[in-house]
């Protein structure tokens, strides 16, 4: 049973951007971005949550405030292979069964999809679950920057398993599409089952991580959430996250 005992909300960071350097640092109102994050995952209450610190600045900003985190190593490369050590770390008893892999660039993510994303490891055949929003708009379907998330959701159904994960999509494939947001629920044999697999040919020539797990036979359920929160990867887009949290 998923509960707030086993539960465990990593968050991973690092400083190194090429569109925004220092990003975890970067102010919102008044706290760095990795604290909004941080305080995010704290409001979805559902288990601990625990920075994965690339830098030593990074976690002592958060501890500042009153957060938790580590410091992992700095090659290491990838988020998810950064909160598979944080764990490793911090948890060797191995008290936490479920893991959440929230992005420290989400600082404007609302609490409900936390919850959602780590609600659909309730499915039981689920190895993986993640959220995706609806894509109202042609021009976002056509953008290979958003990627889709081709599962057979719909208004009525908001859990689903997924088919697959496009930058582009084909004429074969029919609408409505679904924006996916790269918030991840594991449970924790199959993040670190993931981890220990080699890039896989999808995954290279998509540049989308979670292709090596559906090509490793692993299952990823889908949970519809009703909105696309705002990544931090410009400094534009930093100045919308800092306008939705004054507002909020």
């Amino acid at each position: 049973m998923i509960d707030n005992r086993n539960t465990i909300v990593l968050i991973p960071a690092r400083m190194a951007s090429t569109r925004l350097p220092g990003k975890p640092l970067a102010d919102i109102n008044g706290l760095p971005m990795i604290v909004q994050c941080w305080k995010r995952a704290v409001e979805a209450n559902i288990g601990q949550v625990l920075v994965a610190a690339a830098e030593v600045e990074i976690a002592d900003v958060v501890r500042a405030q009153g957060g938790d985190a580590i410091v992992t190593d700095p090659a290491l490369p990838s988020g998810s292979d950064r909160i598979a050590q944080a764990l490793a770390l911090r948890d060797p008893q191995r008290r936490f069964a479920y893991v959440v892999n929230l992005q420290g660039d989400l600082p404007a993510i609302d609490s409900l999809s936390v919850r959602r994303c780590l609600a659909g490891l309730t499915n039981e055949p689920a190895d993986i679950s993640t959220i995706a929003a609806k894509i109202e708009r042609g021009e976002d379907v056509a953008n290979p920057n958003i990627v889709k998330a081709i599962a057979p959701l719909s208004d009525g159904r908001e859990v689903a398993f997924a088919r697959d994960f496009l930058r582009q999509v084909g004429p074969e494939h029919q609408a409505p599409f679904w924006h996916h947001i790269g918030v991840y629920a594991y449970k924790r044999a199959v993040l670190e089952r993931f981890v220990s697999l080699p890039v896989s040919a999808r995954e290279a020539e998509r540049k989308l991580e979670q292709m090596r797990a559906m090509d490793n036979g692993m299952r990823i359920v889908v949970v519809r959430v009703d909105t696309v929160p705002v990544g931090v990867d410009t400094p534009a887009e930093l100045e919308t996250a800092r306008r939705m949290l004054r507002k909020a």
